[in-house]
């Protein structure tokens, strides 16, 4: 398998673990705070990761060499995750997906930015199409408050997390130095953990942790195992071999996990015309992967 096969292989599982959060996340976002939430999920994930990191090797001395750059990645997918939870607070699940589906137009303009990754015809086509889709689930098949531009405040928060995530998709490329995708993930892990430490400190200290429904605990293992530690590495490696626009273009499958997660948990669904926008992602997906084939027999 090439390494562009295994990094579209690596953004499938991506999309498949981070839907759940979305599902989960909204039962659990007005039970405990967003900070507290993501920095126990931090210190969980660090801890796993660490784990594995000494099971292979452990952390080299070149990993250690400018340490600033966790930080600053940290401090991207921290920004990213809270933000996320606050938005849950009251966007539905599908809409909150909808939103992250943006992030591969905004990975695009930021991969030009810091990295000059240039964009193809066929991978703007594809980008403006799963815009549009996302745009239709986000306003609700209504075009009326499309037009109006009405939109949650849940939604809007979570669009700026998402803006944080677009910028830490080319920052890992221009940052990492050769590092190994878990090393490099247990980096940003414990960067992660020590800001939202200290930013969210008073949070946590209210938190009562004995008294919190177990959707809550669920939702924090689930998010520290597999929406964290699983795919910060799936999204390390995936972004070391594909451009950043196309690592997040399977964001466009979220939604449609999503809805799988809601009916797994008897939750609500979109209603029917909601869900030509979810055959819009598809098709800009599609586009993308097709684009990679072109590339490769040309």
């Amino acid at each position: 398998m090439s390494p562009a096969l295994r990094g579209h292989a690596a953004m499938l599982c991506f999309s498949a673990l981070v839907a759940g959060s979305f599902s989960l996340g909204s039962m659990s976002a007005n039970q405990i705070e967003p900070t507290a939430l993501n920095a126990v999920r931090f210190v969980i994930a660090a801890c796993i990761i660490g784990a594995a990191v000494l099971a292979t090797g452990g952390m080299t001395r070149a990993a250690l060499t400018a340490p600033w750059r966790y930080l600053v990645l940290g401090g991207l997918f921290a920004t990213y995750f809270v933000l996320m939870f606050e938005g849950l607070k009251t966007a539905p699940p599908v809409s909150a997906a909808a939103v992250f589906t943006l992030t591969p137009v905004l990975a695009g303009i930021f991969g030009w930015l810091l990295l000059r990754q240039r964009t193809t015809p066929r991978m703007a086509l594809a980008l403006a199409i799963g815009a549009v889709g996302a745009l239709w689930v986000i306003f609700r098949a209504d075009v009326s408050a499309l037009l109006a531009f009405e939109v949650g405040r849940g939604e809007v928060i979570y669009f700026i997390g998402c803006v944080s995530h677009a910028i830490y998709t080319p920052m890992v490329r221009k940052l990492n130095r050769g590092e190994p995708a878990i090393v490099f993930t247990f980096g940003v892990l414990v960067a992660g953990a020590l800001l939202l430490g200290v930013y969210g400190w008073s949070d946590m200290r209210a938190t009562d942790w004995t008294a919190l429904p177990a959707i809550v605990w669920i939702t924090i293992i689930y998010v520290s195992v597999f929406a964290s530690a699983a795919t910060f590495v799936l999204l390390q490696f995936a972004t070391m071999r594909l451009p950043s626009a196309k690592v997040m273009a399977y964001t466009y499958l979220t939604p449609s996990w999503v809805i799988g997660w809601e009916v797994a948990l008897g939750n609500d669904v979109p209603r029917a015309l909601v869900l030509g926008g979810i055959v819009l992602t598809f098709i800009a997906l599609a586009m993308l992967l097709r684009d990679d084939e072109v590339a490769r027999t040309a």
